[in-house]
């Protein structure tokens, strides 16, 4: 489903070069649900967002489905993830002037692929149902991140890429997002990249990878 290869991300610093990823190798196979953890400013949102194409690397590539999006004109990446990704972020992004029913299918129609049936299935899911008509304001920070996880899956993508998903919510309401994600995960089939520095959050998930100083290890039980 995804793959990494040799990925390296330099940043210019007033103190030199800034080594963020030193040749990372990373797969993930349809399906498979794989946390990514690291401590603040270890590289895993540039990671996730070369994954996504929102960024292109030093060296190495990154494949999707075995297609080669390193090398892409933004407006060719910006189809391959309206078309196969689900993103997820800790800030919503939802928008303001659209309704619930109205944000939840915006990715799924941009990307030809709405589903009426699959997207009141998703509202009845996530505990949002009978809400169409409400504006993002007037949901709470569960509801609106319940919201944003909706409009990702709404277009049923091959993969979603989540960073820190629950990261504006308390322990109960983050505990049921992530809950909630990983039933619609299993439901829709997709794989599943999520950047989290909480080990009872990636505990549940197939595998957990730690980054560390630009390199990659299996993270311990």
């Amino acid at each position: 489903m995804l793959q990494l290869i040799n990925l390296t991300k330099t940043y210019p610093t007033p103190q030199g070069p800034l080594h963020v990823l030193d040749g990372i190798d990373l797969h993930l196979a349809p399906g498979e649900s794989l946390a990514l953890m690291g401590e603040s400013g270890s590289g895993k949102s540039t990671l996730l967002h070369l994954a996504a194409g929102l960024d292109t690397p030093d060296r190495g590539d990154v494949l999707l489905e075995g297609q080669s999006i390193a090398a892409l004109s933004e407006p060719r990446r910006a189809e391959l993830r309206r078309q196969r990704l689900g993103l997820v972020f800790q800030q919503f992004h939802l928008v303001p002037s659209l309704s619930v029913a109205d944000n939840l299918t915006l990715q799924a129609r941009l990307a030809g692929r709405e589903d009426v049936d699959w997207a009141q299935h998703l509202l009845a899911r996530l505990g949002l149902a009978g809400l169409n008509d409400r504006y993002p304001e007037q949901l709470s920070g569960g509801q609106q991140q319940r919201l944003a996880i909706g409009r990702a899956l709404a277009a049923r993508p091959r993969l979603l890429l989540a960073d820190e998903p629950t990261g504006n919510l308390d322990e109960a309401a983050a505990d049921q997002v992530l809950d909630l994600l990983r039933e619609l995960i299993e439901e829709s089939g997709c794989a599943l990249l999520l950047v989290t520095h909480s080990v009872r959050v990636a505990g549940p998930l197939d595998r957990c990878l730690h980054l560390q100083r630009g390199r990659l290890a299996e993270a311990g039980p």
